[in-house]
């Protein structure tokens, strides 16, 4: 992918901050474990979040690719923090296409500014992919919708002001008659919960409780019952930037690999002329390469309106997949001094492996690709 002008700008300054703010604290973060309000303001206050999203509602109206630099770059820096312009694009652009103009302009600055932080809630304690397993329900009550249930293993969980509620709205199977909801956590009978997690405590995984919530049918995304099918199409877009999240977090491990193996000596000489050294750095550098490509040219069909969801699935799997393995042999490449907590190998990869498993698993992912190419003979029953 080559990048245009403004482009490579953008790319600098985010480079600049990513490597002089984040990445020195990167597991201090994670070991104080909550997430720093004051950083996310202060990232939105650079002009970070959601640059993609409208000029109309707070943002710069750019392009996907340059969203895709944002996230690759703070995942240089710290993977987690990463996380936050890849959730203000993602739930940005849902809100913006598929809510009441009034919550649209109301929220959407506040996530771009940085002051406000929204969570997506499908996954329940039965199940996450499998839409037919959905049993959190909002029912009518006059004009309102009362929710009622548990949504599990959320994203910002711990510390979110509002989140996107997919509830069944009627007695339908799979992804008919499932809908969308937006929903501020001023509102009563809403309690949240942190887990502990083997990493990214700083995302603040947990469980998201709704008690009799009542929520006004202006704060319904979409239409009634088609929630999961019309807001779920924002996900090829997310997919792509998970991609570019792990690519960043991967890069950062090669980059201090290749630099600890030109000071190490071993019999005699630098370790990095042994090529049981040099070759499967080189193979990394190969395989982060080549996913990066595929993600940058995801985003850029989906800034040309072309179908990209095959290629987003792609993404999405082999991006947490191959980025652990990569960052694997780079603490190899310390020796026992990689085993130690010191560096933060250790950290990026129980990191990335997370989102082997968050926002869709690897299986589902090939589904998915299968499904694009050989239509329904890809669908098992």
């Amino acid at each position: 992918m080559i990048f245009n002008q403004t482009q490579r700008e953008f790319a600098e300054a985010v480079k600049q901050f990513s490597r002089k703010t984040l990445l020195p604290d990167y597991q201090t973060r994670e070991r104080i474990g909550v997430l720093d309000r004051q950083l996310l303001k202060q990232i939105g206050e650079l002009g970070f979040l959601g640059v993609d999203l409208a000029e109309e509602v707070g943002g710069m109206g750019m392009d996907a690719v340059t969203a895709g630099i944002i996230a690759e770059e703070m995942g240089y820096g710290d993977f987690n923090i990463s996380a936050l312009p890849v959730n203000v694009s993602l739930l940005g652009s849902i809100i913006q296409r598929h809510a009441h103009p009034d919550v649209a302009i109301e929220w959407i600055p506040k996530m771009i500014s940085g002051e406000a932080l929204v969570a997506i809630c499908l996954t329940e304690p039965r199940g996450g992919s499998d839409a037919a397993a959905l049993q959190f329900r909002a029912t009518r009550d006059g004009s309102d919708y009362l929710l009622n249930g548990e949504k599990a293993s959320i994203t910002f969980a711990a510390c979110a002001d509002a989140s996107l509620v997919f509830a069944r709205t009627d007695n339908g199977t799979g992804a008919r008659g499932i809908s969308a909801f937006f929903v501020p956590h001023t509102l009563p009978g809403i309690s949240q919960t942190r887990y502990d997690d083997l990493g990214s405590a700083v995302i603040g995984r947990g469980s998201i409780f709704y008690d009799n919530v009542r929520i006004p049918k202006e704060y319904l995304l979409g239409d009634e019952g088609k929630g999961f099918t019309q807001v779920m199409q924002g996900f090829d877009y997310s997919r792509a930037l998970i991609g570019l999240q792990c690519c960043g977090a991967a890069q950062a491990s090669l980059d201090e690999a290749w630099a600890y193996s030109k000071e190490r000596e071993a019999f005699g000489r630098p370790i990095a002329q042994f090529q049981g050294v040099s070759f499967p750095l080189a193979e990394g550098e190969s395989t982060i390469a080549s996913i990066r490509q595929l993600c940058y040219h995801t985003l850029a069909l989906r800034d040309a309106d072309l179908p990209h969801t095959a290629e987003a699935a792609m993404c999405k799997w082999m991006g947490p997949r191959k980025a652990h393995d990569v960052i694997h042999q780079c603490l190899l490449t310390f020796g026992h001094y990689g085993w130690s907590k010191d560096l933060p190998h250790q950290q990026r990869l129980r990191d990335v492996m997370g989102l082997e498993i968050g926002d869709g698993t690897a299986g589902i992912m090939k589904q998915i690709i299968a499904r694009e190419r050989v239509g329904r003979a890809a669908i098992q029953y």
